[in-house]
Order: C-alpha cells, then structure tokens, then sequence
C-alpha cells in the first residue's frame, strides 16, 4: 500500500477521513469530491484503476491510498490502516451517495450517541438499486438479524466510528464481506449500531459487484461465509 500526498498533505489531520475505495471512477470522482464537507479529508483508495482516477482524485485535493490487491474489502481496510483522524467514513466513489449525508452520522458518533452509524439506502429512481440486489441485501439483513439481533434493514456502504475501536475489531475480509465483518464483530463487541435513511442515487458506470446476478451471488457468498464466524462465547467481547 503506498499512500500518495497533496500539496495540502503537511496541514494538519483532519478530525474526520472519508474513505473513497475506488476502481476506475473517473466520471464520478469530481462530483463526489466537491461534496466532502469542509475540513474533512478525503481517502481515494486507488484499486487498480486504468481510467486516471488516482491523478483525477489528487488533482481535486484528495489523498490518494494505492492498494494493489484487488477487492473492495482491500480498498476499505488500506484507507482504515491509511486514515489518522479520529473518526473515519466510509463512503462509495461512484457517486450513488452523497458524502455530504454523513455529517449527522459524525456528529451521532462524536456526541457518544452510537458507535457505528450506517446508512439505509433509499433509491432515488426505479433503476438506483437493481431487484436482484436489493433481493441479496434483503436477504442478508435477515441472516445478520438472526446471527446478532440487529434490527438493521440494510448493509450499505455509507457509515461512521471511530478509527482506533474500528481498528481494533480486527478485520479480516478482503473482498465484498468487509462491510457486513465490521458490522458482525462491532455488534460481538457490545457497540451501539444506528441506522439512518440516505438518499441512494444510480451510480455513474457499471457496478463491479452487484451490477449483475453473478456479481451479487459472489456478493451474497463472501458474505455468508462472514455470517458463518463462530459467535464469541458468553462474557467475552472481541
């Protein structure tokens, strides 16, 4: 993982890093920069892209994280490990979700409040959220109710908590289990899970995972494989 700075790299951390995992979002990156609220970082994790996202993403202002190995778990973990404010975002680069939407979530977590805050996708249009997806998430906010006892509705990539108890957690999944993972252990740790409704947008270019049935089966399954870590036993928090 290299990370490459801005001019503005030798300013002070900011108190909040916006993870941007990215892979060939060239079209979508200038939209999504412009809405980080102001005094917040951005993190564009580079994954590979052979669009100019990573020269796009650093011409805009942001720092750009290369993560070679390929995954959307990668790219997310690499901005985590990248990231030093205290709380960390995390947020889709393809401009179906406005960064901007997560200022209430910082301010959730920062006033003790929650200690994750996720976002509930709710499309915009008929054609923002594919059935076939929406079908897999559905299906999987079950199994996590009936694994941990959340109540959550959704499993979207929109979120807010602290760096270092985020660190803590120890994740491991690389590819598309990683968002679920956080939301597993942090709920096996005893943490406070909010969720809220966001806007959801169709996104600029096609989705790398559930953009078609075969990318949401392999979605559904590296999640399942998540869903199937044993429980802590009683007493012990991870």
């Amino acid at each position: 993982m290299n990370v490459v700075t801005t001019p503005s790299a030798n300013e002070p951390a900011a108190s909040v890093d916006v993870v941007l995992p990215c892979l060939d979002e060239a079209r979508a990156l200038p939209w999504v920069l412009e809405r980080i609220p102001p005094g917040w970082r951005a993190l564009v994790v580079d994954n590979g892209s052979t669009d100019g996202s990573a020269r796009i993403a650093q011409a805009l202002g942001a720092t750009v994280v290369r993560e070679e190995r390929r995954g959307f778990g990668a790219a997310c973990h690499a901005g985590l490990t990248a990231a030093t404010a205290d709380i960390v975002c995390f947020c889709d680069c393809d401009a179906s979700l406005d960064p901007s939407d997560l200022v209430p979530f910082v301010d959730e977590v920062l006033a003790a409040d929650a200690d994750l805050v996720l976002g509930r996708r709710r499309p915009q249009t008929r054609d923002a959220w594919p059935p076939h997806a929406r079908a897999g998430n559905l299906a999987l906010a079950r199994l996590l109710r009936r694994r941990t006892g959340l109540r959550l509705h959704d499993l979207g990539p929109l979120r807010a908590a602290r760096r270092e108890p985020l660190l803590a957690l120890g994740l491991t999944d690389r590819r598309s289990g990683y968002p679920l993972q956080m939301v597993v252990r942090a709920a096996d740790a005893g943490w406070r899970i909010a969720e809220h409704d966001v806007p959801y947008r169709p996104r600029t270019g096609a989705s790398k995972v559930t953009g078609t049935w075969r990318g949401t089966w392999q979605a559904v399954r590296d999640m399942s494989q998540v869903l199937s870590e044993p429980e802590p036993e009683p007493g012990v928090r991870a």
